[in-house]
C-alpha cells in the first residue's frame, strides 16, 4: 500500500486584519481600548498612503484604525463616500510577488504594479473591490529584515 502526500503551498495563510476607516484615530483608540479590552500596541505614520494607523490585537486577530492626513487620501475619499467603517480586508501571504501573479492569471486586478511598504512592517499590495464583490482586498507579507 503506497501513501501519497499532496503538499499545498498557502497563498493567503489567514486574515492578518481587519481595515476601519475612522475620521479621528484619537477618539476611535479610546473607542476600541474599550470595546477590546486591549491597549492599542502601535499607532503609525504611512506618509506615502496620507494616513495615521493604530493597531489592536485581540486573541490572534489584529484590528487597524485608519485616519486620512490629507483630503487626497483614500481614506478621507472613503470616508467621504460610504462614512467612518470596514475599510479593507488583509490577508496574510507568504511571497507577496507569487501570490500578485497568481491573482492577475485569475483575473484580478491589482491596484499596484508592485508591492508596497505599508503599516506595521508589511509589504502589501491591493486587490480592486470590483472584482471581489465590493470588497477591498489586501495581501500583506512581513518584511524580514536579513
Amino acid at each position: 500500500m503506497h501513501f501519497y502526500i499532496h503538499l499545498t503551498i498557502l497563498t493567503m495563510n489567514k486574515i492578518e486584519h481587519i481595515g476601519i476607516a475612522v475620521k479621528n484615530l484619537t477618539k476611535s483608540i479610546d473607542i476600541y481600548q474599550r470595546l477590546l479590552d486591549a491597549d492599542c500596541y502601535k499607532t503609525e505614520l504611512v506618509a506615502s498612503e496620507h494616513v495615521n494607523t493604530a493597531f489592536f490585537k485581540t486573541g490572534e486577530n489584529k484590528v487597524e484604525l485608519l485616519e486620512a492626513t490629507s483630503p487626497e487620501s483614500a481614506i478621507a475619499k472613503f470616508i467621504e463616500k460610504k462614512g467612518e467603517g470596514i475599510h479593507h480586508i488583509a490577508f496574510a501571504v507568504d511571497d507577496i510577488i507569487e501570490e500578485m501573479e497568481r491573482l492577475r492569471k485569475e483575473g484580478f486586478v491589482l491596484l499596484n504594479e508592485q508591492p508596497k511598504k505599508g503599516a506595521d512592517n508589511k509589504m502589501v499590495c491591493f486587490v480592486h473591490p470590483k472584482d471581489t464583490s465590493g470588497v477591498l482586498i489586501e495581501l500583506c507579507q512581513e518584511i524580514k529584515w536579513v
